[in-house]
């Protein structure tokens, strides 16, 4: 079957607002920091580097240590992918058990300072953060201020839906269609990072369309019959298979929250009304279903929505809007952004304009 990958065909939660302006206009628009939830203790195998980036990738980043140390890529880790057109802080371990520490500042540039180096007896695994905290510059702003922060105030109280978003899906859904030509085509990908990419995207885009057809529904931040229910902060899950008046009030206090699919081998983990809505929105998907319970992914769950915490805003002179917010790990800040307005990047020539006008 020919699948399509049309993201911006995916339903809002909220009506849509005539708000739009520019991201990313500069690296400094987009800034994340990561929190761990936790301090290294100062002695073990694993050197953990805290280190802020401009303009680079996530994955480069882990190569080049991986390089300098003289040691395996895989014996390099981070809690998660970060953006590259941005100011981002985030934390990678380094496999050192019998070796001293390299002169890490002798990578340091204009695009990457060393915030911290300290040492820990286990390595830094994916998703190891409490949260990603945001500031993000909207510039060339069009729309009603007071209908903005009256979205604004119903995203801070409402959540928002977690959907995957561009990032996930690389450029032009690239991602997408080399996921279409490993699970129904066999063609390899020999890279391990690249391939587990590509299986990533295709369990986002099914979980992004399950997800749609609870917003769809209404249903999306709310308990049906059936569902698997996340517990917030965890990804510990159970069945809610009677939706009483304390399942009711714990998802109104973000305690937990409703899920879909991360596909894979394995059970779905819900029944009754929440299986059928996930069987009649992957109906036309079975065959990437069945590539990846080949490809030996496993069955995971997801939480539908995300709470958007401390979420602020401040008005800038020249249509400026600034937004802070955190996120818990995995979930997008242009997820949120998407509930508010149309927002696009600029072209290259759009930025270099702005740059010399901006101070």
């Amino acid at each position: 079957m020919n699948h399509t990958y049309q993201l911006d065909d995916l339903p809002h939660a909220y009506p849509v607002l005539a708000i739009s302006g520019d991201i990313r206009t500069i690296a400094e628009d987009f800034i994340v920091d990561e929190q761990l939830g936790f301090s290294p203790t100062g002695e073990g195998e694993h050197v953990f580097l805290q280190i802020r980036k401009k303009g680079r990738n996530t994955e480069d980043i882990a190569r080049l240590l991986a390089c300098h140390a003289e040691i395996a890529r895989k014996s390099v880790s981070y809690a998660g992918l970060k953006d590259k057109n941005a100011v981002t802080t985030q934390f990678f371990s380094v496999h050192l058990p019998a070796k001293k520490d390299p002169d890490w500042q002798q990578l340091a540039d204009p695009s990457l300072e060393f915030l911290s180096i300290n040492r820990h007896q286990r390595k830094l695994k994916r998703g190891a953060l409490s949260r990603n905290n945001f500031c993000l510059r909207i510039r060339r702003f069009t729309g009603n201020r007071d209908s903005t922060e009256q979205r604004l105030l119903l995203i801070k109280a409402k959540g928002a839906p977690n959907y995957f978003t561009a990032q996930r899906f690389g450029h032009n859904a690239n991602n997408l269609f080399n996921a279409n030509q490993m699970l129904l085509m066999g063609k390899r990908v020999n890279d391990r990072f690249s391939r587990n990419i590509y299986f990533s995207a295709a369990r986002s885009w099914l979980f992004n369309l399950v997800l749609a057809e609870r917003i769809r529904r209404q249903n999306w931040n709310r308990a049906i019959v059936g569902d698997s229910m996340m517990l917030s902060g965890s990804r510990s899950c159970f069945s809610a298979e009677v939706i009483d008046d304390e399942i009711i009030n714990r998802v109104k206090t973000f305690d937990i929250s409703p899920t879909a699919p991360l596909w894979g081998r394995g059970d779905a983990m819900v029944t009754a009304n929440a299986a059928e809505i996930e069987s009649a929105a992957l109906s036309d998907w079975d065959d990437w279903k069945e590539g990846l319970e080949k490809a030996r992914m496993k069955m995971a769950r997801r939480a539908m929505r995300v709470s958007v915490a401390d979420l602020s805003w401040e008005w800038f002179e020249r249509d400026q809007l600034q937004l802070r917010f955190s996120l818990p790990p995995g979930s997008y800040a242009t997820a949120v952004l998407r509930e508010l307005g149309q927002f696009c990047e600029p072209t290259a020539r759009q930025q270099d304009n702005l740059k010399q006008d901006d101070p």
